[in-house]
């Protein structure tokens, strides 16, 4: 179901105001992954905005729906949403990545409230998925398992050693993204290895495969609507996304997949995501209904 216009104002909203702050950490850390926290940013917003079931007051509520960032370096984009709904305080955020800060560049699921796995050695965070998805199952439970997975992290084989063991024990509990940024650390990732065809490689392993523009909401939204309906099969969600997306000068170079801002690339950086934000007002008010 399409997303009313309304709801789609409101969720661009979030996602700027999640952009800013997580430019905003970026800078008072001093550097951070901000490369790929803007382009995993609306599948963030999204989840934990119009359909993540959770309860800011009991972290640790049984029931609530269950998020693996496996791509743990964009624990940058990670954290900032976390301290916007109050898990943790927002002033946390000045700290990031400081020494003995509870807010390390990936996120411990012992210091960091909300987080229900440690990430950030890629390629793990599919299998924690998956053993979420199954514990539900086992336990009569009827929450979801969200993950988000890197494209850079699918060299990793024990991305697909997870993904043969959800379709086998068919796992439709467990709703997948990966950030299709198609940037890693060390260059374009069809140039350091290539993943096309990526979407054939997850349906010939049994997932079902949705393919989207992961920064429009609207496509996002339908997306999980058919993967929550979906019976018998784990649904991957390919989300086309642009490293940086919002920041001019970011967007498309796998060299910001990690970098520092002064204060002229700051300001920049600014300026650049009131336009971006401006341009993405523009199309929820032509599209939306």
């Amino acid at each position: 179901m399409a997303l009313t216009k309304q709801e789609w104002l409101a969720l661009e909203k979030k996602a700027h105001e999640l952009r800013n702050l997580c430019l905003d950490t970026t800078y008072w850390a001093g550097s951070a992954h901000i490369g790929g926290g803007m382009s995993v940013m609306d599948m963030l917003t999204i989840l934990y905005y119009k359909y993540m079931k959770y309860d800011v007051s009991n972290p640790k509520w049984e029931d609530r729906d269950r998020f693996i960032l496996s791509k743990g370096h964009a624990g940058v984009a990670y954290a900032s949403v976390l301290c916007e709904l109050g898990f943790n305080d927002k002033e946390q955020l000045k700290t990031f990545n400081l020494t003995n800060s509870k807010m390390g560049i990936h996120l411990d699921s012992n210091k960091v409230v909300g987080v229900d796995a440690s990430t950030g050695s890629l390629g793990h965070g599919l299998s924690i998925a998956l053993g979420t998805a199954l514990a539900a199952k086992v336990l009569g439970k009827d929450y979801k398992t969200y993950c988000i997975l890197g494209d850079g992290e699918c060299d990793e084989g024990s991305n697909w050693e997870a993904g043969m063991a959800a379709a086998h024990f068919k796992a439709d509990n467990l709703i997948s993204f990966v950030d299709r940024n198609k940037c890693m650390i060390d260059g374009k990732t069809e140039d350091v290895m290539s993943l096309e065809p990526f979407a054939d490689k997850w349906r010939s392993f049994g997932f079902i495969v949705k393919e989207v523009d992961g920064q429009n909401m609207n496509e996002l939204s339908e997306a999980i609507d058919f993967a929550l309906e979906n019976k018998g099969a784990p649904v991957m969600i390919i989300a086309d996304t642009t490293k940086g997306a919002g920041v001019d000068y970011m967007e498309g170079d796998y060299k910001w997949h990690y970098g520092a801002l002064d204060e002229e690339k700051y300001q920049k950086a600014k300026e650049s995501l009131e336009k971006y934000y401006a341009a993405r007002v523009a199309r929820a008010e032509k599209e939306g209904i």
